[in-house]
């Protein structure tokens, strides 16, 4: 457990520093032995610990978190300040607690001599095998300034990303919460008045009508009880897909069967596998290295085999990552053929920055491609509905009509 202390010494000059420890006592008996006086002794949460209590109305560690620690981080090592300072100064001025934290941890790991590296290794929710391992050969090859400007970019170019893919999927969400809204304003409030005017009317509609009318009846009793239950359904869901290991795996098994969300799963997958792959040589790590980490970051079943296939039946046997990539037919011919051609010209890492930037813009494309497909989709599908729920209302009221004409 780690504490943090705030003691004085014999002349009266204050010291504060975090310290690990069994408990306060042995806190205290470490002051003791060092002839501080203590005056404050506090524990000090670790990053998991703090995140646990952040959920969803506080903050996290998110990627402008990691952008913003890896530009500074950068900076200040290119002016010529030391780590331990640079990680002073920002715990002195973030506010993020889990960042504040995480950073706390850094220091005190570096005080005791370990690596920069091994606290990020602690917390792989929030920094990847990639993000650790780049840092991991910075320090290694004492080039970690430049690290921290490669992971800068690339973590700035994966936020611009997403950030884009959001965007357009704006509008489709948007559509589909509308149209939504008003089939419960149809279902739950025009459908039951109508059917009082039926009731009253002594007509017997047709047993589709009658169908979609109790539905309505139904929906219009519960409402309040039946958005809860949406709602607690859809929390569920989220928990279920966005949280858990088997969620995640069973949501993108299903999306990869979809055309469409496949070709898109598939771009963003050679995009990362191209940037992954670029900065970890661009670090130092070897190709089997890099390959391997690679596999475990691209998230596509079939890439991620590929990828191992390439590392232990073939590189690691002596084939030539040319010929490696020849035999694997999931990569397009484009990536086959420049990874062979870089690989004779020695400039692997840079051949696959260009792939990276070629594939983000792909993705671009996919996306509005799906957008497209999406919109039409959703109106129609609303359209089918709407136009089931009036069908339903049209026929009976024909049927009055005809009794009042005769």
């Amino acid at each position: 457990m780690r504490f943090h202390y705030i003691a004085s010494k014999p002349d009266g000059k204050i010291v504060e520093e975090d310290f690990e420890a069994g408990g306060p006592a042995e806190v205290l008996e470490y002051l003791a032995n060092q002839g501080l006086k203590p005056i404050s002794i506090k524990v000090v949460k670790g990053v998991a610990e703090v995140s646990r209590g952040l959920f969803i109305f506080k903050k996290t560690i998110t990627v402008a978190d990691k952008v913003f620690l890896t530009k500074y981080l950068a900076l200040m090592l290119n002016v010529g300040t030391g780590l331990l300072k640079a990680i002073d100064i920002l715990i002195a001025d973030l506010e993020n607690p889990a960042m504040k934290a995480l950073l706390m941890e850094i220091r005190g790991n570096l005080e005791k001599g370990q690596p920069f590296y091994i606290t990020f290794l602690k917390y792989p929710r929030y920094f990847s095998p990639v993000f650790t391992n780049l840092i991991k050969a910075g320090e290694t090859s004492g080039n970690l300034e430049k690290v921290f400007e490669d992971l800068s970019v690339s973590l700035e170019k994966e936020q611009d990303l997403r950030r884009k893919i959001k965007s357009a999927l704006t509008y489709p969400i948007i559509l589909l919460v509308v149209s939504f809204l008003i089939l419960i304003l149809l279902v739950s409030f025009a459908v039951p008045r109508i059917a009082t005017v039926f009731s009253s009317a002594n007509i017997k509609p047709p047993l589709f009508s009658r169908i979609v009318i109790s539905a309505g009846l139904f929906i219009s009793d519960y409402l309040w009880l039946l958005i809860l239950v949406l709602f607690a359904t859809a929390i569920a869901l989220w928990y279920l897909f966005a949280k858990t290991l088997l969620g995640k795996k069973i949501f993108y098994q299903f999306a990869i069967k979809l055309p469409v969300i496949r070709n898109v799963l598939k771009q963003i997958a050679l995009q990362r596998f191209a940037a992954t792959l670029s900065s970890l040589l661009r670090a130092g790590l070897p190709i089997l290295d890099s390959l391997e980490i690679t596999a475990q970051t691209v998230g596509y079943g079939e890439l991620k085999n590929s990828l191992i296939r390439i590392s232990r039946e073939g590189v690691m046997k002596g084939l030539t990552i040319g010929e490696a990539f020849r035999r694997e037919a999931v990569f397009p011919r484009v990536v086959v053929n420049l990874m062979a051609i870089s690989e004779k010209a020695g400039h692997i890492e840079d051949i696959l920055l260009v792939l990276s930037d070629f594939y983000g813009k792909e993705i671009e494309t996919a996306v509005k491609t799906m957008v497209n497909f999406l919109e039409p989709a959703l109106l129609m599908g609303m359209g089918v509905v709407i136009g089931t729920i009036a069908i339903s209302v049209i026929v009976p009221i024909y049927q009055l009509i005809g009794q009042f004409g005769g």
